[in-house]
């Protein structure tokens, strides 16, 4: 148990299993120290990508909800929550439809509103969001940038943790492995040096080596995004990796504290500025 008094994360993402990539190990960890952890995921991830098995978009929706919910298990959250808009598809082709709206279409100050209601609900002391290119540029991942920083503003929140990787890291990786022929040659290489955050802006760096079980049980948890009728997905390819390389891979989490700039090291812990 930690020493500090218990405090509470509200992490907001765009699509069940988002959570699990960028946060699972930090959020773990936080849970087993004794603090409150809430999912807020703005979408059911209705038009992920996944198997045609999975059938129509409402059948898809209910599958990924209840793999949040496992997900959540798995790291400790103690309340998952859903603010009920569309998911707007990879390129934002979904139309409005049925009185639902796609996220990345939605009023950033209604979308805000609606997450500043759970975060004073909460009395959050952070909040995670996502960093400005929304990692690889999803419009609901840009969206979940803006929603955040708005609602962080309106709730009053002290801290909001953009989460991130590190780019130079992350495209060194792709060269190495399109080097070992891991990564396909359709992969567009260069695209991986402007997505996500560079190294100058990450303020903080999560050691979540500790808390991969954790991790690995929370991307388990969404069997249906990996799945795909054709090619491989993501998500299947890390969970096939060998204990002590996903460790390696996957031990530690980046993220960028709004408002703040980095002197010295990175921080390896999201209450650090808090005081």
């Amino acid at each position: 148990m930690t020493a500090q008094a218990p405090r509470t994360v509200v992490s907001f993402h765009a699509h069940p299993d988002d959570e699990a990539l960028l946060t699972t190990g930090t959020l773990a960890k936080v849970a087993s120290q004794g603090h409150r952890v809430v999912l807020v995921t703005a979408t059911a991830g209705e038009a992920g990508l996944a198997a045609g098995s999975f059938g129509h978009a409402e059948v898809l929706a209910g599958h990924r909800l209840a793999e949040l919910r496992r997900s959540a298990a798995a790291i400790g959250a103690a309340r998952v929550e859903l603010l009920g808009y569309a998911d707007s598809g990879l390129h934002g082709e979904v139309q409005p439809g049925d009185g639902v709206e796609p996220f990345a279409r939605a009023d950033v100050d209604q979308a805000a509103r609606r997450l500043a209601e759970i975060l004073r609900e909460e009395r959050a002391d952070v909040l995670t969001g996502y960093d400005a290119t929304g990692g690889y540029g999803h419009p609901d991942h840009v969206m979940v940038h803006r929603v955040g920083a708005r609602a962080a503003e309106l709730a009053g929140t002290p801290v909001l943790l953009e989460a991130t990787v590190d780019r130079t890291l992350l495209a060194g990786a792709v060269r190495w492995g399109r080097r070992l022929r891991l990564v396909p040659d359709a992969v567009d290489v260069a695209a991986f040096e402007r997505a996500y955050s560079a190294r100058a802006e990450i303020t903080h760096r999560i050691d979540v080596r500790a808390w991969t079980p954790a991790k690995r049980a929370a991307m388990a948890a969404h069997a249906s995004q990996a799945t795909a009728d054709s090619g491989d997905r993501t998500l299947a390819a890390l969970l096939r990796l060998p204990g002590p390389l996903y460790r390696l891979a996957l031990g530690r989490e980046w993220f960028v504290e709004r408002g703040r700039t980095r002197s010295g090291a990175m921080l390896d812990d999201v209450f650090a500025t808090l005081g």
